[in-house]
């Protein structure tokens, strides 16, 4: 059993094998969400090339004492900005290009212009200049490869001059639901739509692929069919200890299961595999489905998405909740109102599982859970009143 720091590393590990083997494209700026970069973007110029006024005033060299003389043209926007001499001063435009010798802009509302002098408020090198180079040196590494791009990221982008990246193809995926009760329709398959529109939401080709029973040839076939087509395999179920849980089996039997079972409750029997002879990775979601969710969120998510932040709010914890076993991380859903947290599943709250100390696994089963706004992580037991850092579930889906 290994810590969530842990799994999460060797997940980042996998991700990076598993880049490798994706093939890419040049894609335009405006379709660039979601998609990670295949080769690091490095800049080829100091930007801006120029010094450009920030202010509308009076391009002057700050280390010159005042008055100046103001010379006769103006610097707007699309000049070529020129230089001025020593002691002179040159009307100039929000965004003109600075002259040469020019290093700071004295704004309009600060100057006094008298017979062709120039005198005002004394100001520093610099001061309203967007300096050349200030944003971007000329070499260095703005987007590294592997790095997972946003809409902002065009900005930047095409400020370098570039109008398309070279992106890795999106991940195949393959929700591969397990268990005889399921595929025999006898209860729902609570996971597979949710954890299919997780991949989804972190931007990957996702497609359910149906279910198998709790047979060992039959889980291992479908397996291995499933990583020859798809890049990634979910599956869901048949993770634990139990007489019929195949899927660990199935997969060390296939290729090499890198860990099994994390610190984390609820979620603790997720494993991680490579089938380097069908060039996939495999996800083996347990199939309680707030437990599912939960341990996806937290060392699932890094795969897809290369990100390991996980940014939180602080409430304040209207209920003590005590934990089991130590040595585990809990993930204890909560409802927010006012700055306040509830556990949801506390005896006093819409969902009364536990009373003092938090049940993980009857709590894991309970589709009503999933109404909480987020979820605290701790190692340690809560005092009401006491100042949490609560993880919105948006900020992991």
């Amino acid at each position: 059993m290994v810590s969530r720091t842990d799994a999460v590393e060797r997940v980042l590990k996998a991700r990076k094998t598993a880049l490798s083997r994706l093939d890419t494209e040049s894609v335009p700026l405006d379709a660039i969400a979601g998609r990670v970069l295949a080769e690091d973007v490095v800049a080829e110029d100091d930007m801006p090339p120029h010094s450009y006024a920030t202010m509308d005033g009076f391009a002057v060299d700050a280390t010159e004492d005042s008055p100046y003389e103001v010379v006769k043209h103006e610097v707007f926007p699309e000049d070529e900005p020129g230089e001025i001499g020593r002691g002179e001063a040159v009307r100039i435009a929000t965004g003109a290009p600075l002259p040469e010798n020019a290093n700071a802009v004295l704004k309009v509302e600060q100057a006094v212009v008298e017979e062709n002098q120039l005198t005002g408020a004394a100001i520093a090198r610099g001061t309203y200049v967007y300096e050349r180079g200030s944003n971007v040196a000329a070499g260095e590494v703005l987007f590294e490869a592997g790095e997972r791009l946003s809409p902002k990221d065009a900005i930047l982008l095409r400020d370098l001059g570039l109008d398309r990246v070279t992106v890795h193809d999106q991940f195949s995926v393959g929700v591969l639901a397990t268990g005889t009760e399921i595929h025999e329709g006898r209860i729902a398959d609570l996971d597979s739509p949710m954890l299919a529109s997780l991949v989804d939401s972190w931007g990957q080709q996702v497609s359910y692929e149906g279910s198998v029973p709790d047979d060992y040839e039959t889980v291992e076939n479908r397996i291995a069919d499933l990583a020859d087509d798809r890049d990634v395999v979910v599956t869901t179920g048949g993770t634990s200890v139990g007489k019929k849980d195949y899927v660990i089996r199935a997969l060390d039997a296939l290729g090499t299961v890198d860990f099994h079972r994390v610190r984390v409750r609820p979620g603790k029997p997720i494993a991680v595999a490579d089938l380097p002879d069908h060039d996939a990775t495999v996800f083996a979601i347990p199939g309680k489905p707030v437990g599912a969710h939960t341990i996806t969120a937290l060392v699932v998510r890094p795969f897809f998405t290369g990100s390991t932040e996980l940014p939180s709010i602080p409430a304040t914890l209207t209920h003590g909740v005590g934990l089991g076993p130590e040595g585990f991380e809990y993930a204890v859903p909560v409802t927010l109102s006012d700055g306040n947290a509830t556990p949801l599943g506390h005896v006093d709250s819409e969902l009364s599982i536990y009373e003092e100390t938090f049940d993980p696994s009857v709590l894991s089963s309970s589709t009503r859970a999933t109404r909480a706004d987020g979820f605290v992580l701790t190692e340690t037991d809560r005092a009401a009143d006491e100042t949490v850092r609560v993880v919105p579930y948006p900020v992991v889906e």
